[in-house]
């Protein structure tokens, strides 16, 4: 039986071919019209609708990369299913390197909106009624605040067996976070729907981090492979297994001053151990930030300048530290950089 059509946003997608769609959201105080780009890839196979989305705050732009090299990726042909590419969600603080939308509200905490809100209640009802509500599953892409850097990890809302689980254990970042839904994020939203769905962190704000971004591409692919869109999974090398943390906190600035670290990203702690010292200019006043549990480094601040009270590291802790460690070191020996046509 020959499959339908895929319509978004008017636009009607024919099975076997692919189209860039500009979804109308706003206009400038130029009177310009601003658009989300999206690009769908429609298989003449019947599969999952798979959305994979970045930019949904405005300067985490290694998730617009990997959106770019996924599109681009020879993987893709032959596709079952359907494929809803969106690089950048929030165009207005994409334009303004900006986490933000221009009135400082979260997109990211503004789901599932409203047509009569604010200006983040409405591009968040859009981007939902337009795209998010044709999705079966999804990946949304995220880095590290401003000047903040975040190991590779998964974040999700896990049960035994389900989807979300299946889809966390493809991707084969090292540390999966079993993290709890925030009200209005599109996860929130996404999963109270019973749409699985995955966020990735990895790396910092207006950065590129190959180390970020590689890992990213081939981690959607391989989870595009465990549902079935994708051929070969069973020509292909399992993922590097990931870790199961059974929690996280942050250790904080205990004075003002300048901060030198003293741990990696990816680092082993144990509770008590001096992750950095806070100085002031002159060294005349010193304190030592100190790590809360045994754990992983897995977030840490990239700015020197720290506030008393301000999250410095992000320690996640994990029942067996030992395989939690063993498989961040399989983690970073195991990245190469995946071939780029444009380069």
């Amino acid at each position: 039986m020959p499959r339908a059509p895929f319509d978004l946003a008017g636009i009607r997608v024919m099975p076997g071919s692919r189209k860039q769609i500009d979804v109308p959201v706003a206009r400038l105080y130029t009177h310009a019209p601003l658009h989300i780009p999206v690009e769908v890839v429609h298989g003449r196979r019947q599969g999952p609708v798979m959305l994979v989305c970045g930019g949904i705050h405005g300067d985490e732009i290694n998730s617009v990369e990997i959106v770019r090299r996924l599109m681009r990726s020879k993987q893709i042909q032959g596709l079952h299913g359907t494929l809803v590419a969106v690089p950048i969600v929030n165009v207005f603080g994409f334009m303004q390197h900006s986490r933000y939308l221009p009135d400082r509200r979260d997109l990211n905490r503004c789901f599932p909106g409203s047509e009569t809100g604010s200006l983040g209640a409405r591009v968040a009802a859009l981007f939902r009624e337009q795209i998010v509500d044709h999705a079966t599953h999804i990946i949304d892409l995220h880095t590290g605040a401003i000047h903040r850097t975040n190991l590779p990890q998964i974040r999700a809302q896990l049960s035994p067996g389900s989807v979300t689980e299946r889809m966390a254990n493809a991707f084969g970042a090292p540390v999966i976070l079993n993290a709890e839904l925030r009200e209005g994020s599109l996860r929130h939203y996404a999963q109270i729907r019973g749409i699985p769905v995955l966020t990735y962190e990895a790396g910092e704000a207006l950065r590129f981090d190959e180390w970020a971004i590689t890992p990213g591409v081939r981690g959607v692919l391989r989870v595009m492979r465990r549902l079935g869109m994708l051929a070969g999974e069973h020509r292909r090398r399992p993922p590097p297994a990931a870790e199961l943390a059974n929690g996280s906190s942050w250790a904080r600035a205990p004075i003002d001053g300048i901060l030198r670290p003293k741990v990696r990203l990816g680092a082993r702690v144990a509770r008590g151990d001096v992750l950095g010292k806070v100085a002031d200019p002159f060294g005349n006043a010193e304190a030592a930030v100190r790590s809360m549990a045994d754990g992983i480094v897995i977030g840490m601040s990239r700015l020197p300048l720290a506030n008393e009270g301000e999250a410095l590291f992000h320690i996640a802790r994990f029942d067996a530290i030992e395989e939690a460690e063993s498989a961040i070191e399989t983690f970073h020996s195991s990245l190469e950089p995946l071939p780029d046509p444009l380069y």
